[in-house]
């Protein structure tokens, strides 16, 4: 049996937050030409996931509607408003399905990479965890990945808190590994966040698009 057969991964985007502070959805706020969830859906597409499932909550019709999902599926969430951890505790319980570790990732994070996604999924297939989380300049951010042997605690988790407070009971659990150099975990939360996002973004692009156009001496 093959080392990817026994070791599937399954990506959850959590996107069914309200927009509270935006005031309007912020899925689908523009951001370089496409929605914000957009982004983060082709990071997880661009990463060695075998699955990946989007939670939507709030704004789910208009998300549906207006967002490519490519191949995420679409998971609603009853009582979203609850909080994370409510979100994605009921978000596992309807994935179900044969998988070894799960990758969160958040839906107004555009500048998380797939590359920073194999990154902490490498980490755990080499032996780390049952704890991996991507660190930015030593920072725990997201993505985060929990081995299965974790599911009983992930899916008794209620409440805004997600899995932060499982993660500070067991520090030991914990496996971090450093993506900085990949992107950044800068979340969208009001229009200034998206300014300055789409600023991060346009900054990033064309410093790649130098290096990679160099030529050597």
């Amino acid at each position: 049996m093959s080392i990817r057969a026994t070791s599937r991964t399954l990506g959850v985007v959590l996107a069914a937050g309200g927009s509270a502070r935006m005031g309007r959805p912020k899925q689908l706020a523009e951001l370089d030409g496409r929605p914000l969830l957009a982004h983060v859906l082709a990071a997880a597409a661009d990463a060695p996931l075998d699955r990946v499932v989007v939670a939507l909550g709030g704004a789910a019709t208009e998300v549906l509607d207006r967002v490519e999902l490519g191949p995420a599926e679409p998971l609603v969430v009853e009582g979203w408003a609850a909080g994370m951890g409510h979100v994605l505790a009921s978000t596992l319980a309807q994935a179900g399905g044969d998988w070894r570790a799960v990758v969160v990732l958040l839906g107004d994070q555009p500048l998380v990479t797939g590359r920073a996604v194999a990154r902490v999924v490498e980490a755990w297939r080499a032996g780390a965890g049952p704890v991996v989380t991507a660190t930015y300049g030593g920072r725990p951010g997201h993505p985060k990945l929990f081995d299965r042997r974790l599911l009983p605690g992930l899916l008794r988790l209620a409440g805004d808190a997600g899995a932060r407070d499982l993660v500070a009971a067991h520090p030991d659990w914990v496996h971090r590994v450093e993506v900085g150099d990949l992107g950044s975990d800068a979340d969208v939360d009001v229009e200034a966040d998206l300014a300055r996002v789409g600023r991060m973004l346009t900054t990033t692009t064309t410093t790649t698009t130098t290096s990679s156009n160099g030529r050597q001496p």
